[in-house]
């Protein structure tokens, strides 16, 4: 009987591995140019950097080993009066893309990002990453005409929000 997946809060112990995914991911999709996540200084210390009250990073995982993550945060440039949070790091290992995870996973930012008090969630993406912009627009977000906030991000060309 197969081992089944698992969602859960990221620990300090899983930073090397959730690192070592986007950073492969990232470099999948030709996206480690500079304004791009790659280059963000959390990435190597994802549990720290999710750990306000705020925040929240969650990792797949399959017999004992991290394939994926995601996270919000609130969005940087914004006042708290805004309470706007922004979907971040959505990666996957390729072995746990089409399991219907990243529905999973979304459904689960989304309850979260409510609990946590955020009534919109902002995201940025690549025109080239089709299958997550679906996931998106299944998920109920809407494309904007250009950025939110100061996410640094400015390799992204594409940007959607949703109320939640």
């Amino acid at each position: 009987m197969p081992t089944p997946w698992i969602l859960r809060p990221i620990r300090t112990t899983d930073d090397a591995a959730v690192a070592a995914i986007i950073r492969d991911v990232m470099t999948e999709h030709r996206c480690t140019g500079e304004g791009f996540a790659i280059h963000d200084p959390e990435v190597a210390a994802m549990a720290a950097a999710y750990a306000a009250p705020d925040a929240r990073y969650y990792v797949v995982e399959l017999g004992g080993e991290v394939l994926g993550g995601a996270g919000f945060a609130r969005l940087t440039g914004t006042s708290s009066a805004a309470a706007t949070c922004e979907l971040r790091k959505m990666y996957f290992r390729p072995m746990a893309r089409g399991q219907g995870l990243g529905r999973a996973m979304l459904e689960l930012l989304l309850a979260e990002m409510k609990v946590a008090g955020y009534q919109r969630c902002y995201l940025e993406t690549t025109s080239w990453m089709d299958d997550a912009r679906r996931l998106y627009a299944a998920a109920g977000f809407t494309p904007l005409c250009g950025p939110l906030g100061r996410t640094g991000h400015h390799g992204c060309d594409m940007f959607f929000a949703r109320s939640i």
